[in-house]
């Protein structure tokens, strides 16, 4: 089939004002990030990680990998996140076959008579017919773009998931580890005012102290062991909970977790970048925010060019043979056209309708990315105040805790060589307790601190990756 000359001069023509049809529809795709210009709460100095993507296996922990990639892989909101990424690139496909034209193939054959008196002929047919709607003002271009950048988002999304799935694991994996350590402090301390009851029982019968001294220390020793029983709980809470994120099996579970938390688990420094612009855009709820932004600008001007002439071209070429009365004849026919244009005229105000519901959408997103930016700035400085705290209290923690173990210890002494009352000892193994578990409960704070700093710039996501982050 021969496109007239003519039509070939018009098609630079029409792809030009296709092209500032659609940017003039359109309201602006990107905004700008509205970050300050530098930090306010004081960055971390204890190391840098030169990538988030690797921070996990950087903490030397390679059961806490292995927990993050098991929960990651039958957490319900990924798999959700992988199947919007699938269900946009679909859309994605359908947008972009709008912008080509639609060519199917046809084969016919019938056999009869068309006048008497004819002979009987055979008829055969096999062709292509094509239809395509040229995009005059950008319509189904500002679709496609749409479908491009909701991929992009959809692919943010499913790895913002994923550092969801991943930063959940870690909490709960060194809250059990914190727990634990709490266990065997609660453990210690059980046996001590269980050794004390003992000891105050035999001197309370030989008359040595009151039986009011008895009482108080099987007071104490129950209720050491009942911190002991809810400790213990909180432990069992926290193992199950492992349990349901990452599917392993409790008994599988609970053997892992007896060799890997033999040391305290502690998260790996990370290193900020000192722009808060530089670190927000490497966010995949931003980035996200920015592609909805772009998603509702096309759609502004898809529905402006729905006001718009339309033009359409059809197009067919068929070979026929024809049989009869043993004699074969074939031939060809084409046809070019119609070149049908389409004027929308009147529809009760509908398209305007349409034009003034996308505009309102794209101000509401245009805001909601703005906002988006606000909060992402919020949790960074969020994640740094409360690091730079722990840190900052470290060392009194240290220093506090060793204190109130050197003065339980001398209190013991001087109780058992009766110089110090069981009210003295109480008070001071109650300081020693609440201080050596206000320690543990530091490094939990700064472990939980450190993720949350993670999560906070982005868990690694590389936005000029996106194309191939959502692949298994």
């Amino acid at each position: 089939m021969m496109i007239p000359h003519s039509l070939l001069k018009l098609a630079p023509l029409v792809a030009a004002l296709a092209l500032s049809a659609c940017s003039s529809l359109m309201p602006p795709a990107h905004v700008d990030m509205v970050a300050p210009p530098q930090w306010h709460a004081p960055l971390p100095h204890q190391g840098t990680v030169g990538s988030l993507t690797q921070w996990w296996q950087q903490q030397g922990d390679p059961l806490l990998v292995e927990l993050i990639a098991a929960a990651q892989a039958v957490s319900p909101t990924v798999a959700q996140a992988l199947a919007r990424v699938e269900a946009a690139r679909a859309q994605q496909a359908a947008a972009h076959a709008a912008l080509v034209p639609n060519v199917s193939a046809q084969a016919a054959g019938s056999r009869g008579v068309s006048q008497p008196g004819l002979p009987v002929t055979t008829t055969q047919q096999v062709g292509l017919q094509a239809q395509w709607e040229i995009d005059l003002v950008g319509a189904n271009r500002a679709v496609s773009h749409a479908a491009q950048a909701n991929v992009e988002g959809s692919q943010a999304q499913w790895h913002d998931a994923r550092v969801s799935v991943a930063a959940e694991v870690a909490n709960l994996y060194y809250s059990l580890s914190t727990c634990t350590r709490q266990l065997a402090l609660a453990q210690r301390d059980a046996a001590s005012r269980q050794e004390t009851a003992r000891l105050t029982e035999i001197n309370a019968k030989a008359g040595f102290l009151a039986p009011s001294v008895g009482a108080m220390a099987r007071a104490s020793a129950a209720e050491g062991n009942s911190r002991l029983t809810q400790q213990g709980a909180l432990c069992e809470l926290d193992t199950k909970a492992l349990v349901a994120l990452t599917a392993v099996s409790e008994p599988a579970l609970k053997e892992k977790l007896a060799l890997a938390i033999a040391k305290p688990a502690q998260a790996a420094p990370i290193s900020v970048a000192s722009v808060p612009a530089q670190t927000i855009a490497q966010r995949p709820d931003v980035f996200a925010a920015e592609r909805d932004v772009m998603v509702a600008s096309a759609q502004v001007g898809a529905a402006k060019a729905q006001r718009l002439p339309r033009l359409s071209l059809a197009g067919s070429i068929a070979g026929t043979r024809l049989r009869t009365n043993g004699v074969n004849e074939e031939g060809a026919t084409w046809s070019f056209g119609p070149l049908a244009v389409s004027l929308p005229i009147f529809d009760g105000g509908q398209r305007a309708a349409a034009v003034t519901s996308s505009e309102a959408n794209y101000q509401a997103v245009v805001i909601g990315y703005q906002g988006k930016v606000r909060q992402a700035v919020r949790e960074v400085e969020e994640a740094l105040v409360t690091l730079h705290s722990t840190e900052a209290r470290a060392e009194d923690a240290r220093v506090s805790t060793q204190g109130y173990a050197e003065s339980l210890a001398a209190t013991q002494s001087r109780f058992g060589q009766g110089l110090a009352s069981l009210v003295e000892l109480e008070d001071a193994r109650r300081n020693a307790l609440a201080s050596e578990s206000a320690q543990l409960g530091l490094g939990l704070e700064r472990n939980r601190a450190w993720v949350a700093l993670y999560r906070a710039l982005g868990g690694g996501f590389e936005p000029n990756a996106t194309s191939n982050t959502a692949t298994n």
